[in-house]
């Protein structure tokens, strides 16, 4: 059976997999620009982690011409490298411990996720009134999604050979089960100053208003849901609730899937705050930006630390009356009617098997959150070249009470790199809350920036379940060839 069509009949049968395991490729947020995001060069790059660190950067302007970011994952499926460069054609379809391996052994409490991201930074820039204060615009184009909490014996029993007669009779429960979906416009305006300075010690401090936009959203939640196969034409479910909501514009979606962008639509605000403290071993007083547009103090620190809240906020939709809460009690419905049908699309699908449930009364809007984070970074200057940094990343909402949300991922990042003018060099090396360990690397030079947090690993992975990377191309005032004074990285 092909592996989407085996998917889209899990979906099917719970209706939760129909925004979970349905689409695994439509789902959490990672750290944008791995390793490289946190260095004391990234300039208009590090601001939607922090925007504190606006304030007293190396650049006197800094130009973002186009950036993208992206990552996509999930705990279940793992796919070998010649799936990736020689895809199955669609007659041969999928093929089970072929063209992908499940985490089927898994302890059948245990908990399958699936994440994925695309984060494109559109024109922006940062300027810096001086020495002290800076502004900035960043206009980013966002999507990403939450898929998950599926017990791995509720999604071995739709994974493996289904309809499995040899799991009929057996019990399943699942207690909660949810997936979103968002896609939304970002532009935020930010400042940034330094709020103390004694020489020794300096404090900033930085805030981001945003107005966001939205383009399309969706969500779906299971919550208290039973059931048992009879028979392998006869199931039940004894107990359980879907909330489902999606908004209106996906009711008229178009292809291509760009033709249906929009820069002003359902409009919603936002917000990130941060703090950076730096501490100097050595006091030489302030210089500030020299004819050059350089200011060579930026990284004179020994020990930097920011701490910041961002992607505060979200944007309210109008629920597209199709898309109803139902309580899913049946007796004797047939798994093969849950099936998505060939040519269906899934909107067609969702209306078709509400009718085998019962609708359920519910609000006509729904507010899509923003995925609300706590960001914790130390940054250590080795010796003004070498650098090591570790960041955290603690999701703030999580869908649980409220499943009209998008998520951050919980994580560590640790990045040694090589910082100079013109070239940079990273190594982030990540584990993320599901315990899953990632080495990549990254790389700057001049106005170009490129990498990925899980390159190296995956070249040393036999099966894959995640991959990211990041390119941006940008503009600095930059003088090749000039050495700056004060800058010891400017030998690079």
């Amino acid at each position: 059976m092909p592996f989407r069509v085996m998917l889209s009949r899990a979906a099917g049968f719970l209706c939760i997999i129909a925004m979970s395991i349905l689409q695994p490729h439509k789902v959490q947020a990672q750290l944008p620009f791995g390793g490289y995001a946190n260095s004391n060069y990234a300039g208009i790059h590090g601001v939607p982690s922090n925007p504190a660190s606006a304030a007293a950067t190396h650049y006197k302007w800094d130009v973002n011409i186009a950036g993208l970011d992206g990552s996509i994952g999930n705990t279940y499926a793992r796919f070998p490298r010649s799936t990736f460069l020689h895809p199955p054609d669609s007659t041969g379809g999928m093929k089970r411990n072929v063209n992908y391996f499940l985490d089927s052994a898994a302890n059948p409490n245990k908990k399958q996720f699936g994440w994925g991201n695309m984060d494109v930074m559109m024109p922006s820039v940062l300027y810096s009134i001086d020495e002290n204060q800076s502004i900035a615009f960043t206009w980013r184009v966002r999507a990403m999604g939450n898929v998950g909490n599926v017990k791995t014996d509720v999604a071995n029993f739709f994974g493996l050979d289904f309809p499995n007669k040899q799991l009929i009779g057996q019990n399943y429960d699942m207690e909660l089960a949810n997936g979103s979906f968002h896609w939304w416009n970002e532009f935020g305006f930010t400042y940034a100053s330094v709020i103390k300075d004694d020489g020794e010690h300096r404090l900033k401090g930085g805030v981001t208003l945003k107005l966001l936009s939205g383009i399309a959203a969706g969500y779906a939640q299971v919550e208290g849901s039973s059931f048992v196969m009879n028979a392998a034409h006869s199931a039940d479910i004894t107990r359980g609730t879907m909330k489902m909501g999606y908004s209106q514009g996906l009711n008229d979606w178009e292809k291509p899937t760009l033709s249906n962008y929009k820069m002003f639509g359902n409009l919603g605000f936002g917000m990130d705050l941060g703090i950076v403290y730096e501490w100097r071993d050595e006091v030489d007083g302030l210089q500030g930006y020299d004819d050059d547009q350089w200011n060579p103090e930026a990284d004179d620190y020994r020990m930097r630390l920011g701490v910041s809240i961002t992607d505060l906020g979200g944007i309210t939709y109008k629920k597209n009356p199709n898309s109803k809460d139902l309580d899913l009690r049946v007796t004797g419905i047939d798994p093969s009617n849950i099936g998505i049908k060939k040519g269906e699309g899934w909107q067609q699908y969702y209306r078709r098997i509400s009718q085998y449930f019962t609708p359920i009364a519910s609000s006509d809007k729904f507010t899509m959150n923003t995925p609300a984070a706590l960001n914790v970074m130390l940054d250590y200057n080795v010796d003004g070249r070498i650098f090591v940094n570790a960041k955290g990343v603690m999701a703030l909402t999580s869908g649980k009470s409220d499943p009209s949300k998008t998520y951050a991922m919980t994580q560590l990042q640790i990045t040694p790199r090589i910082d100079g003018q013109h070239f940079g060099a990273y190594l982030p090396l990540e584990i993320n809350a599901h315990g899953q360990f990632d080495a990549g690397v990254g790389f700057r030079a001049g106005p170009l920036v490129i990498g990925s947090s899980t390159m190296l690993s995956n070249l040393f992975q036999k099966n894959k379940n995640r991959m990211d990377g990041f390119i941006a191309l940008r503009i600095v005032p930059i003088r090749f060839g000039q050495t700056k004074l004060g800058c010891p990285a400017a030998q690079f």
